[in-house]
């Protein structure tokens, strides 16, 4: 089933780019006021969830522009999309979106995409910049960091034949090396990860009211601007009483390699016992940093970047990486791991443009015990933060996650005790924010007020397995595909769920993915039973699941192992559902969940899509549903306890916009 009869379709086009579905624009209209808003939406619908940080988001689509409006459109391979809100504006050379300040701001980010080059590669373009008609100043945008193509792991050449013949894929309902005659597949095949994002100081402070123009070059056929942010940024912070980089000879001007520097002025602050300043400057790093009992402290990730080129390994290292890149690691947990590790105040800047698994090209990595990570801005790595432990008590505060090729943060292995809060994670190519039991167990971690958007694929929130974790009053948006907002799976190997997993006051908008594989749509929250059943104590309280594509919530077990594994023990309460596109619950699992306080409006179709694991029994669904009361809406009572009201893929029936309840 294609979303394209719901939110416009936009079509896939010449290799220089998308081609969308393009709602007029025509002269500029005049706009006062430019509405602040929280992953597209009022943020009197979002209030008390997501990152408490300075960042004012305003959608281009709503401000003052002589371009064209993309979307909305929630089908994968489209650029509205991966856009903020599903929509965004389109500019040709010399058109403009123009913002509106709402508060005093001296610098902005802008989350844009431009065409990619013919072979693949990206292209290079300037964006103009003035505020109320004056100054003119470049951000220089590229497309170099964009442009997936193809199946897992994907490749950055838009010709590229199938790089998996042997796998089905739903274009063709086939397996296309064992199918005769062979299928022709259109190229490039599934385009994805569209987005990248440019940040620039203003120079000076501007007040609410001051207007922001962007405008289009001739160097780039066309140009989207999703969003723009602004913020006020402090002074430089300068750290007087430290081991100064400056002082073992790193270079501020990033022509020269600092990484020697920054072990020198490592190793005499373990000796002085002094914290590690970088002053402001770009700092050339071609290779890991290896942090244990240090503290390092930038002039503030505005200030100090420490960037970097992905670099070829002559031969490949024990744990299978090929390249190393600009990362601060810590020692392995193999070899006891690092403590009291405490980074803050700067930007790590990559060089990653394929998605390679093995590659260790993160931005932070290792095992890092009773450490703090706090105001970095990461972008253009693998994975922003990836921890292997065993490891306990780290702190990440108030980080920005950016333009990933994979993971924003992940806790794998026996992470415990640990806390992620605050922190901005946009434009994944895997999951946002994720715990990942393999074999050894996460515990006792919450991640807490972060703000998660548009991750290309997979999931905003991904637990897979784990003991007694708290997922709690995040923001979660715009999901694109294979996954969803808030994820839940017995996979991967995971250890199983066990104690109770806490998920309370969490908000999903727009979210329910199509999901490839299965050729149906997923749940704004999904519980997945895949290597074994699900069965512990797992609460979700007070969630807002707004605008869902498909549903709101869905329990699901993977076709082969249906009759082997059940989903059961979950409990919902004090629920809002403002939206779904089909059902407010679709169960295709054995098992069981009870229902409290959980109200519903707007549901595109029945309120329970109850097909339990397929077998139709006469005494009804393998799944069944307790009413513990309180549920508003019509919804489910007529579907208790397990009324059998399976349609495989009902039609979808898009919601008004939700507001407040």
């Amino acid at each position: 089933m294609s979303l394209s009869t719901r939110w416009a379709a936009v079509a896939v086009a010449a290799l220089t780019g998308l081609s969308p579905v393009l709602i007029p624009g025509g002269p500029a209209q005049a706009a006062p006021t430019v509405p602040v808003t929280r992953a597209g939406l009022d943020p009197a619908l979002t209030a008390g969830r997501g990152a408490r940080v300075g960042l004012l988001e305003q959608e281009a689509e709503s401000a003052r522009f002589t371009g064209q409006v993309i979307g909305p459109d929630r089908a994968a391979y489209t650029l509205p999309a991966e856009a903020s809100g599903r929509r965004a504006v389109r500019l040709t050379p010399g058109q403009y979106v123009e913002f509106t300040l709402p508060a005093a701001a001296n610098a902005i980010t802008v989350r844009y995409a431009l065409p990619d080059a013919p072979g693949g590669g990206g292209i290079t373009a300037p964006l103009d910049v003035t505020v109320n008609g004056h100054g003119r100043r470049t951000m220089t945008l590229t497309s170099q960091y964009a442009y997936l193509y193809n199946q897992y792991p994907f490749t950055n050449d838009p010709g590229a034949d199938l790089l998996h013949p042997d796998w089905w894929i739903t274009e063709c309902g086939c397996v296309p090396s064992a199918t005769t005659p062979t299928p022709v597949i259109t190229k490039p095949f599934r385009p994805m990860h569209f987005y990248d994002e440019q940040r620039l100081l203003l120079g000076r402070t501007y007040r609410a009211g001051d207007r922001v123009r962007l405008t289009a070059s001739a160097a780039a056929p066309w140009t989207v601007v999703d969003l723009l942010e602004s913020e006020l940024v402090g002074a430089p912070h300068v750290e007087a009483v430290a081991a100064n980089v400056l002082l073992f000879g790193a270079d501020p001007t990033g022509r020269r390699d600092s990484a020697a520097a920054i072990d020198r002025a490592i190793a005499f602050a373990h000796k002085a016992r002094l914290k590690v300043y970088l002053p402001p400057g770009t700092y050339q790093v071609n290779r890991h940093i290896i942090v244990d009992d240090v503290t390092i402290v930038g002039a503030g990730s505005w200030y100090t970047k420490v960037k970097g080129h992905e670099v070829a390994l002559d031969e490949p290292a024990p744990d299978g990486s090929v390249h190393t890149g600009v990362g601060f690691y810590g020692r392995p947990a193999a070899e006891g791991g690092s403590r009291n590790v405490h980074l803050r105040g700067f930007a790590i800047e990559g060089d990653v443009r394929e998605r390679i698994d093995t590659d260790q090209v993160n931005g932070i990595g290792g095992a890092l015990s009773d450490s703090t990570i706090e105001g970095l801005h990461i972008r253009h790595t693998k994975v922003g933060m990836w921890f292997a432990g065993p490891m306990t008590n780290l702190r990440v505060t108030g980080n920005v996650i950016v333009d990933q090729i994979a993971d924003g943060l992940n806790f794998h292995t026996g992470v415990t005790n640990s806390v992620v809060r605050d922190n901005v994670i946009r434009n994944t190519g895997d999951d946002g924010l994720a715990m990942w039991s393999e074999k050894t167990t996460d515990a006792r971690n919450t991640f807490d007020h972060n703000t998660v958007q548009s991750p290309t694929l997979a999931n905003g929130i991904a637990i897979y397995g784990g003991e007694g974790n708290t997922v709690s009053a995040n923001l979660i948006a715009d999901p694109v595909r294979e996954g969803s907002g808030i994820h839940a799976g017995s996979r991967f190997g995971a250890e199983p769920f066990t104690g109770t997993l806490s998920i309370t006051n969490n908000s999903v908008v727009r979210a329910g993915t199509y999901e490839l594989n299965w050729n149906i749509g997923l749940g704004a929250i999904w519980f997945f039973a895949l290597d074994r059943s699900i069965d512990a104590d797992i609460r979700v309280t007070g969630d807002h699941y707004l605008d869902s594509t498909y549903n709101a919530i869905m329990l699901v077990s993977d076709w082969p192992v249906k009759d082997q594994y059940s989903i059961s023990g979950v409990s919902f309460k004090d629920i809002r559902v403002d939206g779904t596109g089909t059902s407010v619950v679709s169960a295709r699992a054995a098992g069981s969940a009870s229902f409290e306080n959980v109200d519903a409006r707007h549901v595109g179709a029945v309120g329970v899509n109850n097909c339990g694991s397929f077998h139709f029994t006469p005494a009804g669904s393998e799944f069944a549903l307790t009413d513990l009361g309180g549920n508003d809406g019509g919804w489910l009572a007529p579907y208790l306890p397990n009324v059998i009201t399976c349609n495989d893929r009902p039609p979808v029936v898009p919601p008004p916009p939700p507001t407040t309840w």
